[in-house]
């Protein structure tokens, strides 16, 4: 907002005891109130009253013609009401004193006209604003979630990055169109390279928000704040989507892996069990597991009986491609 440190301090204050003033004008003067909102430029609370005369202490008073009310009873009836595609929202205004509705203007047809005829015909309320996009839901990027590729199969997230986040080369080639775990689509491919080395980056849609977090697979996650990388015997746990939270130790560094595809270079290999499925997903190590390691790549053996896995280390991805990893 513009602000320092000392303004936002005396604009927090302010704003709290303006909505405490709100919550105290609301009870006292009942159908009177016709809402409140804070001047952006004084700072000071505005009170819609239906009635002349009336007066708040602390507080400026406009004189309004609907009450809150009333124009929350004519928002509830709209929400009884099937919106087509592109009515977008619907709101009360309590400084407009109105019941706002939003209409993409880009797509407005006959249906979106019905909805807005039969939506003013409960009164003069009723307002209709034209946006140019729709909104949709947002969802998190986190480390060891499932990742479905367009075309086939399925992988695991690494660690998000600025616009994006890291996987493993393998799970998809540049131009591959990704869904995020919950089938929504997420992104594409901006860069991949396997055989090697065995990492890609997926740059994503504005649905989709960076969270420097690894899932645990037991209800919490950890949080990123760096990728100091461990050493040969530290301790170590991988995320992935298939058999979840995993731990063990590093064996070894810059190994050299012959898979049927050709050799990957420079991977580390540990003790760490891993299934297909958590190809991409994250590894950790250091205090509170917050040190991003690498990729999943591969391995042998299950998480049954055991095995050796293998991850392309994150630094090298990371200077491939300029990308910033999202830190907590």
């Amino acid at each position: 907002m513009g602000l320092n440190a000392d303004q936002a301090r005396v604009r927090l204050a302010s704003d709290q005891k303006s909505g405490e003033l709100a919550e105290q004008a609301k009870a006292s003067l009942g159908d009177a109130f016709g809402g409140a909102w804070i001047d952006q430029a004084s700072g000071r609370l505005t009170v819609a009253v239906t009635k002349p005369g009336l007066s708040v202490t602390g507080a400026d008073t406009k004189v309004v013609q609907n009450s809150l009310t009333q124009l929350s009873g004519t928002k509830a009836v709209l929400d009884l009401m099937s919106a087509p595609a592109a009515i977008t929202t619907w709101r009360v205004d309590e400084k407009s004193n109105s019941v706002v509705v939003e209409v993409n203007k880009n797509t407005r047809d006959a249906a979106a006209d019905k909805f807005i005829a039969t939506a003013k015909s409960f009164g003069s309320a009723v307002k209709v604003e034209e946006v140019t996009e729709n909104p949709t839901t947002l969802y998190d990027l986190r480390g060891g979630d499932a990742i479905y590729m367009g075309s086939g199969g399925r992988c695991s997230l690494g660690f998000s990055v600025s616009g994006g986040f890291v996987t493993a080369g393998h799970c998809g080639t540049t131009g591959t169109t990704v869904q995020g775990y919950n089938r929504v689509a997420a992104g594409t491919f901006a860069g991949s390279t396997f055989p090697g080395n065995d990492y890609a980056w997926v740059r994503t849609n504005s649905n989709w928000t960076p969270r420097p977090w690894v899932n645990r697979y037991n209800g919490s996650n950890v949080t990123i704040t760096g990728s100091s990388e461990a050493a040969v015997g530290a301790a170590i746990c991988r995320s992935g989507s298939t058999t979840g939270w995993h731990c063990g130790t590093v064996q070894a560094k810059n190994q050299s892996v012959s898979y049927p595809q050709g050799t990957v270079r420079g991977l580390t290999r540990t003790n760490v069990c891993a299934e297909p499925g958590d190809s991409g997903g994250s590894w950790v190590a250091g205090s509170g597991y917050s040190q991003a390691q690498g990729v999943t790549s591969g391995g042998s053996g299950n998480c049954s009986s055991g095995g050796t896995t293998y991850f392309q280390p994150v630094n090298p991805i990371l200077s491939r491609y300029g990308l910033t990893l999202t830190r907590g």
